[in-house]
């Protein structure tokens, strides 16, 4: 068991039967009152985000994950599918819902690491920054500066996202997975 100052960002707890990923941990003392730690935990089945607040001292299950590499093969409709890289046999589905805004950013044949509890697959978690190539993008103009200097471009798995007006249609770009945002251009 782990007392609630013991919990980190990241971590996978048990919480009334439900397995819970930390995303986000926060120890609040106010002025007034008891102590108390505000976590924001997203549930590893069914992708809801809660915030929910615990008083210190609580304790609870860390739980037992296998960590596995895995290849993503293809999508249909919202459901993602995948193989273990080492053994391309052993294959299993899961939903766009489930895996969360990063599954607009994986391309075919990816290599991601799979979270695996009692013997099933129960989350995929991706590069926090990966490569993909602009598949379509409109010309920049520089007319009217009220506006941001940045345009949508479509990337090769069908995502679009927000760039600068440089970025021209076959370059390759460097894209934070977690916030769905451009971070640079690959230069060759």
């Amino acid at each position: 068991m782990l007392n609630i100052s013991q919990v980190e960002k990241g971590m996978v707890l048990n919480i009334e039967s439900q397995l819970q990923t930390v995303a986000e941990i926060n120890f609040v003392n106010p002025g007034k009152g008891p102590a108390f730690y505000k976590i924001k935990l997203k549930n590893l089945m069914s992708g809801n985000v809660v915030e929910r607040t615990f008083k210190s001292g609580e304790q609870f299950e860390e739980a037992e994950i296998e960590k596995i590499t895995v290849k993503f093969l293809y999508s249909h409709r919202d459901k993602f599918f995948f193989s273990k890289e080492t053994d391309p046999s052993v294959r299993f589905d899961l939903t766009k819902e489930l895996i969360g805004p990063a599954a607009d950013f994986m391309k075919e044949n990816q290599v991601v690491e799979g979270m695996v509890y009692k013997g099933n697959v129960i989350s995929i978690s991706l590069p926090i920054k990966v490569f993909l190539k602009v598949i379509e993008a409109p010309p920049g103009t520089k007319g009217d500066r009220a506006q941001s200097g940045t345009k949508t471009v479509k990337l090769e798995t069908g995502a679009f996202i927000q760039v600068p007006l440089f970025v021209k249609e076959g370059d390759v770009l460097e894209v934070n997975t977690e916030a769905g945002e451009y971070v640079s251009r690959r230069t060759e």
